[in-house]
Parts: C-alpha cells; sequence; structure tokens
C-alpha cells in the first residue's frame, strides 16, 4: 500500500447510507456530537450520532462550506428549507 493510502472497510448496514432530515448539534469542551434523525410525525428516529473534535469539528464544516459552494456554483442557488416542526421529544435547534 502507498504511504499515506488507508483501507477503509464499509460494513454492508452502513453502505447504503440513512436518510435524515433532522440534525441536532450539541457540545462539550472536548466534544460536538451531531444527531441525524429522520422525523416523519408522529414518529422519529435516530439514524446516526457522530462525535468528534472541536479540532475536526472545524474541518467538517470548511470542508461542507466549501463542498455546498462547489454545488450552488455547477447546480444553482439552494433555498433554504423551513425548519421541521416537531413536537415529540426532540428540539430540532
Amino acid at each position: 500500500m502507498e504511504p499515506n493510502k488507508v483501507q477503509i472497510k464499509v460494513d454492508d448496514s452502513v453502505v447504503g447510507g440513512a436518510y435524515a432530515n433532522v440534525m441536532q448539534v450539541s457540545h462539550s469542551k472536548e466534544e460536538f456530537i451531531m444527531d441525524f434523525v429522520s422525523l416523519y410525525p408522529p414518529l422519529g428516529k435516530l439514524v446516526a450520532r457522530v462525535i468528534t473534535s472541536p479540532g475536526h469539528m472545524k474541518r467538517i464544516v470548511k470542508a461542507l462550506e466549501e463542498n455546498l459552494a462547489r454545488y450552488e456554483k455547477e447546480v444553482g442557488k439552494i433555498e433554504i428549507a423551513e425548519e421541521p416542526k416537531s413536537d415529540f421529544g426532540f428540539d430540532t435547534k
């Protein structure tokens, strides 16, 4: 294997991805926690939880901003969708 190359194994249960239409972010001094939820009232399901360091969170935000700008340059401006309303014990903000 070439230097700096890492093989990543993807389990079959993960390879298809998970749809989320709500995300909640919380943090402590040491980490950020991102909860991704599929919300279809009256039910919601936590489909993924990602926990990362503040330094890596900064890199995630930068990568998202760069990819969003590239997408809008190629495809067109994305309009911000209205936030889902939730009265089911999950704060969407």
